[in-house]
């Protein structure tokens, strides 16, 4: 398969966190930005489109993760097949509401096989250009009816979701800058070489838990159910498959990885300016302990997370740009001295890189909001 493991410190960020938020498609070069010293634009595009380390998959809780192409072996059966059943049931459901097909099932058969063969005959293609193509994609649905954002809908894209989530088709080149997300679909055959070897069910949710709580842990079992987006049972049952041990989280109890007990090391003082839905600030169900009052501030009412600043591991604030693009802090408690000064610092050196490129968090929360008033 392409995407041959690599040992750079790239795919080394990603894979220890497991996967980094795509959702925002400048989620992910702003995640690599301020993890990485030296990250350039171009360092995430190359693993993407030319190595093809590097995959936008839809996974856990239904989010769109960037992963490393040979975690798709543990991601795709221990997270995105739950997911794609989901999908593909509401979308049956819908083109029969819809009266698009008495058989919804059949007529998702041979919509997704028509896409399939499409794109093994034509290559990468967006979804309009496929629609326009097969008269098999054809028909509508209205998300909801007399709302004011319901309306006609093209069902198409909920085809190209469900073949993606259930690992048929990937994310190939964008067309566009790296601030928008304008896919170009290719078949994972084609992308890869090959399709990836699925471990069973129970081994890839154990070896996502385990990943997981390395990075996470420890963390509540409400935790765990919360980020794979699975019930409390599948929960439940991964941390005792990988031998999890009850924990105390200043009273409340938590999981953490067997090897994984010893008290860590003072990290010593930091900062960091993350994005808005970044993997570290949506990483937690509970959010009171690293966001203390902030949560309505920093986060929208479902939960998004909003540009946000750091210090020694607790958000004191947001960011934002103003009308000359260069980032802003907008700080909700005073850090100090030492915490201002570095904070400043990191804003001026994100100021550089973005060198005039504006960033719209795709999820505003009400800090954000606030900033606009500075363009």
């Amino acid at each position: 398969m392409a995407g041959e493991p690599a040992t750079d410190s790239l795919a080394a960020v990603t894979s220890a966190m497991l996967g980094l938020h795509a959702t925002d498609p400048a989620t992910l070069y702003l995640s690599l930005w301020a993890r990485m010293p030296g990250f350039a634009v171009e360092d995430l595009d190359h693993e993407l489109y030319g190595r093809r380390s590097m995959l936008r998959h839809l996974a856990m809780r239904r989010t769109l993760w960037m992963v490393r192409a040979d975690d798709l072996t543990a991601v795709q059966p221990g997270a995105s097949d739950r997911v794609a059943e989901n999908e593909r049931r509401r979308l049956v459901a819908d083109v029969q509401k819809a009266a698009v097909a008495p058989d919804g099932n059949a007529w998702l058969d041979r919509a997704t096989g028509a896409v399939l063969r499409f794109l093994a005959e034509n290559g990468p293609a967006t979804v309009t250009e496929v629609r326009a193509a097969l008269v098999e994609l054809q028909g509508t649905y209205d998300p909801a009816p007399g709302r004011r954002w319901g309306g006609e809908t093209q069902l198409a894209p909920r085809v190209f979701t469900v073949l993606s989530v259930r690992g048929d088709i990937v994310r190939g080149p964008n067309d566009g800058p790296w601030t928008v997300s304008r896919p170009r679909w290719v078949t994972t055959e084609d992308w890869l070489g090959g399709q990836p070897d699925l471990m069973p069910l129970e081994k890839a949710r154990a070896e996502l838990v385990t990943r997981w709580l390395r990075a996470f842990g420890p963390a509540t079992v409400a935790d765990v159910k919360w980020w794979f987006g699975t019930t409390l049972t599948a929960a439940r049952q991964a941390l005792r498959d990988v031998g999890a041990a009850e924990v105390d989280l200043d009273g409340v109890p938590g999981v953490a990885l067997p090897d994984d007990l010893e008290t860590e090391p003072d990290a010593g003082r930091w900062c960091a300016l993350l994005p808005g839905l970044d993997a570290s600030t949506m990483g937690w169900a509970d959010r009171d302990w690293y966001v203390g009052p902030y949560r309505g501030r920093v986060f929208d009412t479902n939960g998004n997370a909003g540009p946000t600043a750091w210090w020694n591991g607790r958000v004191v604030g947001g960011w934002c740009q103003d009308g000359d693009a260069r980032v802003q802090l907008q700080l909700l408690e005073d850090p100090g001295r030492d915490g201002r000064q570095a904070l400043q610092r990191r804003a001026d050196e994100l100021t550089h890189w973005l060198d005039g490129v504006r960033v719209s968090p795709r999820f505003p929360s009400p800090l954000s909001k606030a900033g606009t008033a500075l363009r």
